[in-house]
């Protein structure tokens, strides 16, 4: 099931600034595929929402690490995405709740150049502004989050 809350219309100064913030969620089941599903998502509505390219971008390979990360590391039967864009359309906040139950660190472990995994929350590390994990209010698990700054 997919919810949205409305956007104002921008043609109205005085109402952009008390625009509240959009929210955009869906549910996947937690299979491989279902990476491909999430980029799909955020990047329509993001387009949608008229986010810059390079915010799309970075948002939409956050969430495919953050999705394959629950997929391929935790028991679960479906994960939870949302996207949260602030009233001011600066700050883009992306979340996954997956039914893990254990908090979601970096890897001391050096990842080889011929390896084939490893290196997903590296990424998260060097896109996002800020990252983390704690249990999850919409899950029996846990969430890992990530925020973007939206430049124009």
């Amino acid at each position: 099931m997919t919810l949205s809350t409305p956007s104002v219309p921008a043609s109205t100064p005085a109402l952009r600034q008390a625009a509240p913030r959009r929210e955009y969620w869906f549910g996947l089941p937690a299979l491989r595929t279902s990476a491909k599903s999430a980029r799909d998502t955020v990047r329509d509505r993001l387009r949608a929402w008229q986010l810059p390219g390079d915010t799309c971008c970075d948002a939409v390979l956050l969430v495919s690490e953050l999705t394959t990360n629950a997929v391929l590391h935790t028991a679960s039967s479906h994960v939870l995405c949302g996207l949260t864009l602030t009233g001011d359309e600066r700050r883009l906040r992306i979340e996954l709740h997956d039914e893990g139950a254990t908090p979601v660190r970096p890897s001391e472990r050096h990842v080889g150049p011929d390896e084939e995994s490893g290196r997903g929350l590296l990424l998260v590390r060097q896109l996002a502004d800020s990252w983390g994990s704690a249990r999850s209010t919409r899950a029996e698990g846990k969430v890992v989050w990530a925020e973007l700054t939206a430049h124009p």
